[in-house]
């Protein structure tokens, strides 16, 4: 038996109607999880991006390179997880519209599947800014979080001093860049989805009135 076959044979008769409606659900679910925590992400690598402007701009600190350093290894760190989220959250949600695909031709028939669209335009000019384009907003998100990588990484090496071999090594610089690389190396090994089995303990308490 394919695996095919076995799908069908998991989610046959009057169960892939109910799990066309739960995929469908979970999938738009999903999807607005994903754009929660992209918002999530923008605030908090927003600020990042104040505090090291207003670091650098202040007259007061007398450390503030070092400072602004920090604070731009913390926004990359942000950025990483960021841009790890959005795959995570892109795999669930493209499971769930495998499902839907899957599911529906003997439901409702190749709903999900079937693309309609209007033909192409002539106008080069319309066609180029007031017609439709097979975008992926998902694909853009990514490609926007490697965008603000790159500024994360010119504005680290913009707030480290100018090298010099005749200087002794800045700890405390090293410090913060290795913990910073352990924490992202950590995330990308780490922060994965388990994809085996799980052995699941049962305990069960009880409860009564004495007296």
């Amino acid at each position: 038996m394919s695996s095919e076959q076995e799908y069908k044979a998991d989610f046959s008769g009057q169960k892939a109607e109910k799990a066309l409606e739960h995929a469908l659900d979970i999938r738009k679910f999903e999807i607005s999880l994903y754009w929660q925590r992209a918002a999530y992400f923008w605030a908090l690598i927003a600020v990042t991006f104040a505090g090291y402007s207003a670091i650098l701009s202040a007259d007061h600190l007398s450390n503030k390179d070092y400072l602004a350093y920090i604070v731009g290894c913390i926004g990359i760190l942000f950025t990483w997880a960021w841009f790890l989220v959005n795959r995570g959250s892109k795999f669930w949600q493209e499971n769930w519209e495998n499902h839907v695909d899957m599911l529906e031709d003997a439901t409702i028939g190749p709903l999900y599947k079937t693309v309609l669209y209007r033909h192409q335009e002539n106008r080069p000019l319309k066609k180029i800014i007031v017609g439709p384009m097979e975008v992926s907003v998902s694909k853009i998100n990514q490609w926007v979080c490697g965008f603000t990588l790159f500024i994360w990484i010119v504005l680290i090496l913009h707030a480290l001093p100018d090298f010099d071999r005749t200087l002794p090594i800045s700890w405390k610089h090293m410090v913060v860049g290795i913990i910073t690389v352990t924490f992202a190396v950590l995330m990308f090994f780490f922060g994965k989805t388990h994809a085996g089995s799980y052995d699941h303990a049962r305990r069960k308490r009880s409860t009564r009135i004495v007296g």
